[in-house]
């Protein structure tokens, strides 16, 4: 996500390490590049303008410049403008304690509008709600069967009536079903024209007036630099905008229009598309993206990835497990299939803190092949293997072998690796978000400087040092708090 904007800035900040003295001569030398990097990426002139004066002012005070870290003082001035910038956005939905929440979708033709009906769907799905969709685009019936087509895949409702030619007949009757059949939240996806004419707008305004939607959001196309910030201007006279959608920003977006729309417009960005399926919409953060931008990451997004795989008692279960050292290559083949669904790993990398090179790695055709080859391993080998690893011998190792189509070499490898990350799991379970982030900064360290144990983690079966009595009865405490929540929950 905006890689050529993320590497042009990154150039600016080494651009300033390094240096026995940094002067404002260097430091506007480091700005320059940061002002190049913003107009390549397609950023509104104006806002880059407005961007740079505040970033200059505060980047050449005495502060900065004669700080031991310099060019780490610019990184933290660029990211406060940055979500300065975006922000500040408030991505709920906000929905009525009483009738339906009527949300209308509005957009140019190959937006990305009806994809988004039923990525909306999807994230309404896991609070619980389900919405009913209104196909309101008559002039493409194309477009009225790719929303039944979501609505079937999803499992929601969908309100069609090809025969009619008014939509704003056809959002009223949506609306009314969706009173009478209890639905908490209606979802219009109104027709799109390859460019902004006369007549379209006429239609949409029509619809908002006679319907009067509770919000209304403009689906752009990210990959189309100012033009999407055009087109969101011009919607925004006509309609009013509560939001935006930003779509396909797993592209090759350059990200003028992410950093331009709002301040062009006044019209927040609500929410994200980052890839077709239909989990691959996320709630707009400005602190967010701006730490994507620079390329630290965004934990909380990360966070949320995982909760969408592991629901809490699944990770209660495995947090006990791992406490007490029964976590079983059964767990770890039940894991390993959660996160192999497509584009999956590849997000979550991009997500971590110093983890984006390896995001294409994780997405390659190669990593998928290594996933499925794990997963065929532990199907090959008995419910005692699973159990217990150290019963497999050169025999054994033979036989799974055969059984998953792989060389015995590879279930040797994967055994060993399996051996090192038990006790790596072990030790983070039971500890704090803040405690299992120095443990992943230590073993990405040491795995990206070749150290071959999966990062060198120092568990208590890796030191040799002895527990005192004390410190067991703590751990066996922990354990047993684990156990006893655990089974709680299964009640």
């Amino acid at each position: 996500m905006f890689d050529s904007l993320s590497d042009g800035l990154q150039s600016a900040f080494k651009s300033l390490s390094g240096k026995g003295k940094l002067t404002e001569g260097n430091m506007r030398d480091g700005l320059k590049i940061v002002e190049q990097s913003l107009l390549e990426a397609d950023v509104s002139y104006s806002v880059v303008q407005d961007f740079m004066a505040h970033v200059t002012e505060k980047a050449l005070g005495k502060r900065v410049l004669l700080s031991l870290r310099p060019q780490e003082e610019l990184v933290r001035i660029v990211y406060d403008e940055l979500v300065e910038t975006l922000g500040p956005v408030d991505s709920a939905l906000n929905l009525k304690a009483d009738g339906p929440t009527v949300i209308m979708l509005c957009g140019l033709q190959g937006s990305g509008k009806t994809t988004t009906c039923g990525k909306l769907t999807k994230l309404l799905q896991e609070q619980d709600i389900t919405p009913l969709l209104v196909a309101a685009d008559l002039q493409r019936p194309a477009a009225i069967e790719q929303l039944k087509v979501i609505g079937s895949q999803l499992g929601v409702p969908v309100h069609a009536e090809t025969d009619h030619k008014d939509p704003v007949k056809v959002c009223q009757a949506g609306v009314e079903m969706a009173r009478r059949d209890g639905n908490r939240v209606v979802i219009l996806d109104t027709a799109g024209r390859l460019a902004i004419d006369a007549e379209l707008m006429a239609e949409l305004k029509k619809i908002d007036r006679k319907v009067g939607p509770d919000q209304v959001y403009l689906v752009v196309d990210g990959m189309t630099g100012q033009d999407a910030v055009n087109s969101a201007g011009a919607f925004n006279d006509a309609l009013e905008l509560d939001g935006v959608v930003m779509t396909k920003l797993d592209g090759d977006a350059r990200g003028g229009a992410l950093l331009s729309v709002k301040q062009v417009t006044g019209v927040p960005i609500k929410f994200m598309g980052t890839g077709e399926h239909f989990d691959a919409l996320e709630p707009f953060r400005p602190e967010g993206m701006a730490s994507r931008i620079l390329q630290m990451g965004d934990i909380v997004a990360a966070a949320r990835e995982a909760h969408r795989i592991v629901d809490e008692q699944e990770r209660e279960e495995l947090e006990a497990k791992m406490a007490s050292g029964d976590f079983s290559l059964d767990d770890f083949k039940n894991m390993m299939q959660k996160v192999a669904q497509p584009g999956l790993m590849g997000r979550m990398m991009g997500l971590m803190p110093g983890m984006g090179q390896f995001k294409d790695m994780m997405e390659s055709e190669a990593a998928g092949g290594q996933i499925r080859q794990i997963i065929g391993a532990i199907n090959s080998m008995t419910p005692a293997e699973r159990k217990n690893p150290k019963l497999i011998d050169a025999t054994r190792r033979t036989r799974i072998a055969k059984g998953a189509g792989v060389q015995s070499p590879v279930i040797t490898q994967f055994i060993k690796q399996y051996d090192v990350m038990k006790p790596m799991m072990q030790a983070m379970s039971g500890k704090g978000t803040g405690d299992r982030m120095a443990m992943m900064r230590q073993i990405q360290a040491n795995a990206m400087s070749g150290d071959p144990r999966l990062g060198g983690l120092k568990t208590k079966q890796g030191t040799g040092k002895r527990l005192s009595p004390a410190q067991k009865a703590q751990q066996k405490k922990e354990r047993e708090k684990l156990k006893r929540k655990l089974k709680r929950k299964k009640r």
